[in-house]
């Protein structure tokens, strides 16, 4: 007697890619619709393994919160959802399948799918002005929070130490470009955290210190009308920060930043907040794109493609209220585009109606610090104390998990009653690195905050601020006998006023 084998049919695979609020907010929806359906898996890829609440990224850089404080694990949010921690490589379309490389090894992976949602998000245009990735710094991901407060604690500390007015004023300006929520909100937070810090710095005074905004609008912070755009920038200048409208930084080196205006300032440091564009996976993509989004119908579908949905930054969501028009690419679209789209996925499965999306803002607003915002709720503006209190009360209210809501609402508690930290956590890598060759360089970083190469030839200085000390150059070089003299000179000058 031969037994026969039936097979079980294959589960339906939805793939979603991204962990921002689009793809998380996708997954948990789809999660409480389809968890009973046995027949259905759900797979979420994730360059990072947490959630990252991007509205209250600059706390981070201005130590207002604790780093873990912001951040969802992934696999805590979603406990019926794969998910897959990597980079994707590749979508094709055509073949339902996805190209992955894994974040903890250096082996491919290749998805296939029923169902994509691409919910990639977007990265930080620099619009190929030269120098500028590497020099400037974003406000984006984690890490870049995390090394914008270790940069500003850096440059305080070299600044404590430098005895020449030049040198020092270049340490002490930060200039941010852009004059949107990200920009506001980071040179507000960054203007009281360094103005905070010096206190603890014996060599330093609140007249060294330059803080600059950039914004290429007449106004900034154009979302929110002219009126609050007025009142930020008031704020702002009362506080001790330059805006500069009108106005485009054009190009950057080391140890300046030229504006458009053939003006050239003194610093070190740049923020750059000035412009996002979508992944660029997205470009690769055989659909149709607006914006260099992709173009997906009123359900959220890729038109021609329909098992691909699209949700979030690198998304062109149409506005059916206003044809022509689309959804700006915010964090609160986000979410209910991830709702949404997973519903109508769950709709295709079960051989239901689609839903069309349609939303309308209800309401922006921005912290400046010091218990001061703005905000604009339902056509109505407001500013001071209460819209500070409402942005923190509203995000509070979005912060997934319970845990996370106490660690914050714990962290702006203590904040009214303690000084903010000033330890300058580099990156997340706290290594130390060692490197001794034949012309003995010698190279600490991250948490030693300075770098000392000896090579030829004698004397300069580097564009992150930190000092080269070469001596093998200098038994050659008269002039570098000079060089060291001059600052001997200067220092005990210093030390004498």
């Amino acid at each position: 007697m031969i037994a026969r084998v039936t097979r079980r049919p294959r589960k339906k695979r939805i793939v979603i890619l991204g962990g921002g609020f689009g793809g998380v907010y996708a997954a948990i929806h789809l999660e409480k619709l389809l968890v009973r359906e046995g027949s259905v898996e759900i797979c979420l890829v994730s360059r990072d393994n947490f959630f990252l609440f991007t509205p209250m990224l600059h706390e981070i850089a201005t130590s207002d919160l604790e780093v873990t404080n912001i951040v969802n694990p992934l696999r805590k949010l979603l406990r019926k959802v794969e998910v897959l921690v990597g980079d994707v490589n590749q979508i094709d379309l055509p073949n339902k399948r996805v190209l992955l490389s894994r974040a903890y090894s250096n082996h491919s992976q290749q998805i296939d799918y029923d169902h994509l949602v691409i919910a990639l998000g977007s990265v930080t245009n620099f619009y190929n002005l030269p120098g500028f990735p590497e020099l400037a710094l974003a406000m984006k991901s984690l890490r870049d929070a995390i090394q914008l407060r270790a940069r500003i604690l850096r440059r305080l500390e070299e600044a404590n130490s430098e005895c020449h007015p030049t040198d020092r004023q270049s340490l002490l300006t930060f200039v941010v470009a852009g004059g949107g929520f990200a920009g506001v909100e980071t040179v507000a937070a960054l203007n009281d955290f360094a103005r905070q810090a010096l206190r603890f710095y014996p060599n330093l005074c609140e007249e060294m210190l330059r803080v600059m905004l950039v914004h290429s609008g007449p106004i900034i912070l154009p979302e929110l009308g002219e009126s609050l755009g007025r009142y930020t920038q008031k704020v702002l200048v009362r506080r001790g920060v330059e805006v500069r409208l009108n106005t485009r930084v054009k190009s950057m080196t080391e140890n300046s930043v030229f504006l458009g205006d053939s003006v050239s300032i003194p610093t070190r440091t740049l923020v750059w907040t000035a412009g996002t564009v979508p992944s660029p996976l997205i470009f690769s993509l055989p659909c149709a794109k607006e914006r260099g989004r992709v173009v997906v119908n009123q359900f959220l579908r890729v038109p021609d493609w329909p098992n691909v949905w699209a949700v979030g930054d690198c998304a062109f969501v149409p506005d059916i209220q206003n044809p022509g028009k689309s959804h700006p690419p915010t964090a609160q679209h986000a979410i209910r585009e991830g709702k949404v789209v997973a519903q109508n996925i769950a709709a295709v499965l079960l051989g239901r109606r689609l839903k069309s999306f349609s939303f309308k803002t209800i309401g922006l607003l921005a912290s400046l610090g010091r218990r001061m915002g703005v905000a604009r709720i339902f056509g109505f503006n407001f500013s001071g104390f209460f819209a500070w209190w409402m942005w923190r009360t509203v995000y509070l209210s979005k912060l997934p998990s319970l845990d996370k809501k106490v660690r914050v609402a714990f962290d702006w508690t203590l904040d009214l009653l303690f000084p903010k930290d000033v330890c300058a956590l580099d990156e997340l890598d706290h290594r130390r690195d060692f490197h001794r060759q034949d012309d003995t360089r010698i190279t600490m970083e991250n948490n030693g905050d300075y770098q000392v190469t000896v090579r030829q030839p004698a004397h300069s200085s580097m564009g992150n601020g930190l000092t080269r000390i070469e001596p093998a150059g200098i038994e050659r070089d008269g002039w570098a006998h000079l060089k060291i003299a001059e600052r001997v000179i200067a220092c005990g000058q210093a030390e004498r006023v």
